[in-house]
């Protein structure tokens, strides 16, 4: 289940990007981009390690934090981490999903995805750890050969006599929003502590699943990766509504906000098996991204007492409180 949710927010570039495209171009594509990663990443990077109690300034430190990120889902990116010792270590994805979605559109998307967006999208993962870390490429696409594996590869080196990064003012920007304020979840006191980690205390696991954590313990890094994607979704539509208008935003926030929820949506019911009926789409809602964390978006899915219906509230919760309206609960 946590590896769908990070996936779900992934895909949320996958489901308005496009949109962004056929309004504005691919230039104000890239640079929306940029913006959102660099807004959201900071914030969710410290708040994971917080939460699972792995807070440090080291190469492996940035790689845990990697492992626990929307932009790098577990089976979509197959990252590879090499930790050299506390200020050296590699990377490489063996296969990466977001080039094979991006390879069939041309080198110029290739070049503005590997080149343009991810330079300081992970310099600005990294400095949330050590602002004198630096992500830098060995090898990258466009592919030569075409078939190239691994499909890229990066050093990252934290340099101590560097200038140090200053903290993205996106990042600053992002901060003020109640998503960013929001308490870490609390594991839940119905679910058992003992059967997995509590934390990512121990040492690096380069093939760490989410079957390590304990039941209580993932409960919570779910409901944090939910967090992950209404903080980037924010964001978005903040860096949109920059480049045009909130009325534009809201707009291309909602096709967005649909497409991730519908393929989300899907995506859910075949894991969990759940039917075309009422106690399938309980099921769904329980758990879809869209609606957790429960203390940021305020949503309530119940039974009427005849079980004939479900009602879906939603309350004026801190999703909904930000002034601007640009979240998705909002919209």
């Amino acid at each position: 289940m946590a590896r769908e949710l990070l996936l779900a927010g992934h895909l949320i570039d996958r489901s308005g990007m496009p949109h962004v495209i056929g309004r504005f171009g691919r230039d104000t594509m890239r640079d929306v981009a940029i913006d959102e990663w660099m807004a959201a990443s900071p914030i969710y990077t410290k708040r994971m390690q917080r939460l699972l109690d792995f807070e440090g300034d080291t190469v492996e430190t940035i790689f845990k934090g990697m492992q626990l990120d929307v932009g790098a889902p577990p089976e979509f990116m197959d990252f590879r981490y090499v930790v050299h010792d506390d200020s050296h270590g590699e990377f490489r994805l063996d296969h990466c999903g977001a080039l094979m979605d991006v390879e069939p559109m041309g080198d110029d998307f290739v070049q503005a995805m590997c080149h343009e967006i991810e330079d300081p999208t992970f310099d600005a993962t990294a400095m949330a750890t050590n602002p004198r870390a630096q992500v830098r490429p060995i090898h990258r696409p466009p592919r030569i050969p075409a078939d190239r594996t691994p499909h890229c590869a990066w050093t990252v080196t934290i340099v101590a006599e560097a200038q140090p990064l200053p903290y993205p003012p996106q990042a600053e920007q992002l901060a003020d929003s109640n998503a960013a304020h929001l308490p870490l979840a609390g594991p839940p006191g119905d679910l058992p502590t003992d059967d997995g980690w509590t934390d990512y205390a121990a040492s690096l696991d380069p093939d760490l699943t989410m079957e390590r954590f304990s039941s209580a313990t993932l409960a919570s890094v779910m409901d944090e990766a939910c967090l992950q994607g209404h903080l980037l979704s924010r964001a978005f539509l903040l860096h949109v509504a920059e480049r045009s208008t909130v009325a534009d935003a809201l707009e291309i926030g909602a096709k967005q906000l649909c497409g991730i929820a519908g393929l989300t949506t899907k995506r859910l019911a075949r894991l969990l098996g759940a039917g075309p009926d009422l106690d399938g789409l309980a099921a769904v809602l329980g758990v879809h991204p869209m609606i957790l964390p429960r203390s940021y978006t305020d949503v309530r899915v119940e039974r009427t007492d005849h079980g004939d219906a479900l009602i879906v509230s939603l309350d004026h919760g801190p999703g909904v409180a930000e002034d601007d309206g640009l979240t998705w609960p909002a919209i």
